[in-house]
């Protein structure tokens, strides 16, 4: 007995060294060490750059610009306005089409995931073209709006904000649509099954067991929404047209047409700094809603 307890003890004792050496911080940082310096080349360092140039002249004069021409604030202002509303729209459309996912079976599950997902492999620039096909003047809604005589001239759908907004939250609704579905997934039928035993209706059960657990992926899918509709391009220039300027084409202006990188690289930092900012909002509103759901 005590020879099969020192051969016990004497073998865990060798797994633990063993362990140790596999596990040793040098191991540790000899693998991470090709990702920071991945991330340092490809990310940090030209973010770097691109600070560094938006100071050239070592002055604030290029800032200074950006906030005392009203220009320039009403197109940061209205690019933060149209990425708050396709936000909103992709959520009102696609938190259903997240739920009816996860009610259905597996298999409708994934063929309706499959409608979602597959214009995602089609090319920004085709989609959006597709958008001033149909929005323009000899388009196809206005072709119907006519026929059907809703109205007798062609109507100004294209280059206005509205077909902006349409057109970014087609683009952008699968990427609510995703974290919605993974969240509601994951949530226990048992959960709504005995909210519904305890008397609750389903509106009731909605609102206070299926919704309060869907907001992580609320909050997910907004914030992959707004930031993206921040830096939108393709789709602002190409449905838009030079009324609807947002901060992307403004910057795209200033380094094809004008060639003034120095404020190009300022409105970049900008927009840069204004996404950062309402990343960390979401995330406060994320955990303020996680302690909400944990109080009650």
């Amino acid at each position: 007995m005590t020879r099969s307890l020192a051969s016990l003890s004497s073998s865990l004792s060798f797994r633990r060294s063993s362990s140790a050496r596999f596990y040793s911080p040098n191991a540790s940082l000899a693998l991470v060490t090709p990702l920071i310096a991945a991330l340092l080349a490809g990310f940090l360092y030209p973010v770097a750059r691109l600070i560094a140039l938006s100071f050239s002249g070592g002055t604030l004069s290029h800032y200074r610009r950006i906030f005392t021409e009203p220009l320039h604030l009403d197109v940061l202002f209205s690019t933060i306005e149209v990425a708050f509303v396709v936000t909103v729209a992709s959520l009102l459309l696609g938190f259903p089409v997240a739920y009816l996912m996860a009610r259905l079976s597996r298999g409708l599950a994934m063929a309706v995931a499959a409608c979602v997902f597959i214009p995602l492999w089609t090319s920004v620039l085709v989609r959006s073209y597709a958008w001033v096909v149909l929005l323009q003047r000899n388009g196809i809604i206005n072709r119907l709006l006519i026929d059907t005589g809703v109205t007798e001239w062609p109507l100004k759908l294209i280059y206005t904000e509205g077909a902006v907004i349409l057109a970014m939250t087609h683009v952008l609704m699968p990427f609510m649509i995703l974290p919605i579905y993974s969240a509601l997934r994951a949530l226990p039928p048992d959960y709504v099954r005995a909210a519904r035993n305890l008397g609750a209706g389903p509106i009731r059960a909605f609102v206070a067991v299926t919704l309060p657990l869907s907001l992580p992926g609320v909050f997910a899918g907004s914030v992959m929404c707004f930031v993206l509709a921040l830096g939108f391009y393709i789709t602002p220039a190409l449905v838009g047209g030079p009324g609807s300027m947002l901060m992307a084409t403004l910057i795209g202006q200033q380094t094809t047409v004008l060639l003034d990188w120095p404020f190009a690289a300022a409105l970049s930092t900008v927009l840069l700094a204004v996404t950062l900012l309402f990343v960390l909002l979401f995330r406060r509103m994320l955990s303020l809603s996680k302690g909400l759901n944990s109080v009650y």
